[in-house]
């Protein structure tokens, strides 16, 4: 390989996991306001909000796994 993956990496890729660790912390936040607050509504909201920042980093790992494919060839 030439460098680090994340030095060469595109900035799609940079964004799409920035994207998903900050949808990930808002989801974890929201669910522990939630919490504390005893606001149910809160909580079942976070939800979404997790599962569409772990839905995008499964996609970064996928477009991860086919950028070194395409390097390895």
């Amino acid at each position: 390989m030439l460098n680090e993956f994340w030095n060469v990496a595109p900035k799609f890729y940079k964004a799409l996991v920035f994207g998903a660790m900050g949808l990930i912390a808002v989801g974890v936040v929201l669910s522990i306001v939630g919490t504390t607050t005893e606001n149910q509504g809160l909580v079942l909201a976070s939800l979404p909000v997790i599962g569409v920042g772990l839905i995008a980093h499964a996609g970064g790992v996928v477009f991860r796994g086919h950028q070194v494919r395409k390097l390895l060839r």
